[in-house]
């Protein structure tokens, strides 16, 4: 219902818009689209995959690499998916709900998404570039560090 309600503001306030400034709203749409059609192959692709590991994977092998019993190997394997894993957030958080339904432990699925938004090993040689080695370095071992933390304290908290 709530989704209906955001839908139903967002189509009002695009309407007003598009009553207020015909134009602009015209060229925020077409730039919505041509982001919509950039986002669209990667997603897919990464959508096609995670369907994929899922109907390989049944649940009591995704419950031992991940779950709550893994211990230190399942949050230890989750940084390190996490780490080098490039996915976008709005497609992390649907991958971590269908991990958590089918056996892995909330730590280890904390672990996952807190390591995959933060720490980057795949974009680290553009980091290095841009803000240099040292910073970079500093920037991903905090990133790393605060993950565990995180981690940690939600896989306590929790179970």
């Amino acid at each position: 219902m709530f989704t209906i309600i955001l839908y139903c503001v967002a189509g009002c306030l695009l309407a007003l818009s598009f009553f207020k400034d015909r134009q602009k709203t015209k060229a925020a749409l077409r730039k919505a689209w041509k982001s919509f059609e950039n986002i669209l192959p990667p997603l897919l692709t990464v959508l096609f995959i995670i369907g994929i590991l899922l109907s390989i994977l049944d649940a009591q092998t995704i419950s031992s690499l991940l779950g709550a019993e893994s211990g230190v190997i399942g949050l230890t394997l989750a940084a390190v998916l996490g780490s080098i894993t490039l996915i976008p957030g709005f497609v992390a958080f649907p991958l971590a709900a269908s991990l958590l339904r089918a056996g892995a432990g909330y730590g280890q699925i904390t672990m996952f998404v807190t390591t995959l938004m933060m720490v980057g090993v795949v974009t680290l040689p553009l980091e290095i570039r841009y803000f240099g080695r040292k910073l970079a370095f500093r920037r991903n071992g905090l990133a790393l560090i605060s993950a565990i933390m995180i981690s940690l304290l939600i896989g306590g908290l929790i179970a």
